[in-house]
C-alpha cells in the first residue's frame, strides 16, 4: 500500500502536530504545518479514492481549489473529499482536540467508505486511540516502536544495520553522563541532542573548554533548561563533525503493512539556523557523488525496521563528506514519521506522474528525469495580509505555475500561513538540476523581491 498512489479506499489524513510543544512553539506559523499533507488531495485523481482531511481551522477554499486545479475532473474530486475542521486553532495537538469531540469523530466515521487508512503526520498514543475508536488501521509505526525513531534508537538501529555513524553515546540522561561522554570523544566541540528533538531544534553544540560557549539551535534555551530536558527525555552525545565541506543528504523510505520495504527518494537538505542544523528545504535527488551510498545505507536500515514491525513512511538523515577513499555517508538520525522531504516528493510524484528508479536514484517521467528544489520557509513581510488565492494568481500570471504539458513548474504549499505570517513553501520542478534551481530563484524573487529564508 502506498499513500502516494492508492487505487481505492479512504485516506483519513490526520496532520496533527503530536510533538513536544515547547520546540513546536519556536517554529513560525507552526499550526499551518497541518497543511503540509494537502498534496494527498492529488490522490483524488483515482476515481475510487476518497480523502477525509482534518484540520484545526477551516482551510481556505482557494487552497483546496488550487490543488483541484491539478486534477482532470475537479468536480468529481470535490465530491470525494470531506474536510473536517475543529474550528479550534489554538488547541493543540489536533488529535487531542478531536478525541474530545465525539461529534467530530462521528463525522469522520460517517465519511469513511470501504477500506481505509489513517495517515498521521506523526504517530502518538492519541492517534492510536483514534484508530481504535474508528477501527481503522494506521499507516505509520506503532508507538511501541517509537524508540527506533529517537536519537538513541537511531544509533542502535544503525549499529545493527552496519551503517557508519559519528562516534557517540546513546541513552544519556544525567549531567554526569554528558560530562563523561564529553571527555571520551575527540575534539573540543561535541553535539548533544534530545532523543525526541525534531527539525534540529533539540540540538546543542557544546564546547569542552568553555560551557558558556554552548550554542543552542532553539532560541531562548539555556544549559539548565536543556539538561532538564535531557534528564526527562534522554538524549545522545556525539562527536561534532568538523570536516568541511560537509553535506546533509537524507533518504525517504516506506514499509508496507506486509513488510515490504523500499527506499523511494534521496535528497540533499538545505539547513539554516545558528548552528546550521534546522531544516529549511531540500533538493532532489541527492548529489551523485554519495547518492548510491546513502541509498544503500537507507535500504539496510529499512530492512532492520521492517523486521521489527515498523510500517509507514520515514526519513533518515546523514552527513556526507569526501575522504581519501571517496565519499562517506554517516547516519545522523532516523525520523519515524512524515518529514520535511515527504510533501515535496509527493507533490512532484503526483503532478508529473513520474516513478522512482532505484538504480539511478532519479524520478523518471518516461525517458525524462525530473529534479526539484523545495522550501518550507519562504517569508516576506510584504506578503502578510495577502490571501492564498491572490498569491497563487500572481505567480501563475507570471508564468511560474505548473505546466502539465512539460510537467515542470511550481507546486505551492503552506499557503494558509500567508495572511498572518507572510510565509509559504513551494517545490520547483525542472528537467535538470540547473532548471529547478533557476526556477526556484526566480520564484523567490517574484514573491516580493528576495524573501528572507527563516
Amino acid at each position: 500500500m502506498s499513500i502516494f498512489e492508492p487505487s481505492e479506499g479512504t485516506l483519513v489524513v490526520v496532520p496533527s502536530l503530536s510533538l513536544p510543544q515547547d520546540e513546536l512553539r519556536r517554529i513560525t506559523g507552526a499550526r499551518w504545518y497541518e497543511e503540509r499533507l494537502l498534496f494527498l488531495l492529488l490522490t483524488l485523481r483515482e476515481p475510487r479514492v476518497k480523502v477525509v482531511y482534518l484540520s484545526s481551522a477551516p482551510i481556505d477554499p482557494d487552497i483546496v481549489d488550487y490543488y483541484f486545479s491539478f486534477l482532470p475532473d475537479p468536480d468529481d474530486a470535490a465530491a470525494r473529499l470531506t474536510l473536517i475542521s475543529l474550528d479550534d486553532p489554538t488547541s493543540q495537538p489536533l488529535t487531542r482536540t478531536l478525541l474530545a469531540r465525539p461529534d467530530a469523530v462521528e463525522r469522520v466515521r460517517a465519511a469513511i467508505d470501504g477500506d481505509a487508512w489513517i495517515v498521521p503526520f506523526v504517530l502518538s498514543t492519541l492517534e492510536e486511540e483514534l484508530a481504535s475508536s474508528l477501527n481503522v488501521p494506521i499507516y505509520g509505526p506503532a508507538t511501541s516502536l517509537a524508540y527506533y525513531g529517537s536519537k538513541s534508537g537511531s544509533r542502535e538501529v544503525g549499529l545493527e544495520a552496519g551503517v557508519p555513524m559519528a562516534r557517540g553515546f546513546g541513552d544519556v540522561r544525567t549531567v554526569a553522563a554528558i560530562e563523561d561522554a564529553l571527555e571520551s570523544l575527540p575534539g573540543d566541540r561535541v553535539m548533544v541532542k534530545l532523543n525526541d528533538g525534531y527539525s534540529g531544534l533539540g540540538n546543542a553544540i557544546v564546547s569542552k573548554s568553555d560551557r558558556r560557549g554552548t550554542s543552542f539551535s532553539a532560541a531562548g534555551e539555556t544549559w539548565e533548561s536543556f539538561t532538564a530536558k535531557i534528564t526527562e527525555r534522554g538524549g545522545v552525545v556525539e562527536e561534532f563533525i568538523e570536516h568541511r565541506p560537509l553535506y546533509y543528504p537524507s533518504a525517504l523510505a516506506r514499509i508496507t503493512p506486509g513488510g515490504h520495504y523500499d527506499v523511494v527518494a534521496t535528497h540533499d537538505q538545505v539547513l539554516g539556523g545558528v548552528n546550521n542544523d534546522v531544516y529549511q528545504g531540500c533538493t532532489f535527488p541527492a548529489a551523485p557523488e554519495y547518492r548510491a551510498e546513502v541509498g544503500d545505507s537507507a535500504d539496510r536500515i529499512a530492512r532492520i525496521l521492517a523486521e521489527r514491525g515498523v510500517v509507514g513512511l520515514f526519513g533518515m538523515d546523514f552527513f556526507a563528506m569526501k575522504t581519501d577513499a571517496g565519499y562517506a555517508a554517516l547516519l545522523c538520525e532516523i525520523n519515524l514519521r512524515i518529514g520535511g522531504t515527504t510533501h515535496p516528493f509527493g507533490a512532484a510524484l503526483l503532478t508529473t506522474g513520474a516513478s522512482y528508479d532505484p538504480g539511478t536514484g532519479l524520478l523518471m517521467a518516461g525517458d525524462q528525469p525530473k529534479y526539484y528544489t523545495a522550501t518550507d520557509n519562504c517569508a516576506a513581510a510584504c506578503l502578510r495580509g495577502r490571501t492564498p488565492g491572490e498569491v497563487v494568481r500572481m505567480v501563475e500570471g507570471l508564468g511560474l505555475g505548473f505546466d502539465p504539458a512539460s510537467r515542470t513548474g511550481n507546486v505551492f504549499h503552506l499557503l494558509g500561513a500567508i495572511p498572518e505570517h507572510g510565509k509559504l513553501g513551494f517545490t520547483s520542478i525542472g528537467d535538470s538540476r540547473a532548471e529547478a534551481d533557476e526556477l526556484h530563484r526566480i520564484t523567490r524573487h517574484a514573491l516580493c523581491g528576495t524573501p528572507s529564508i527563516q
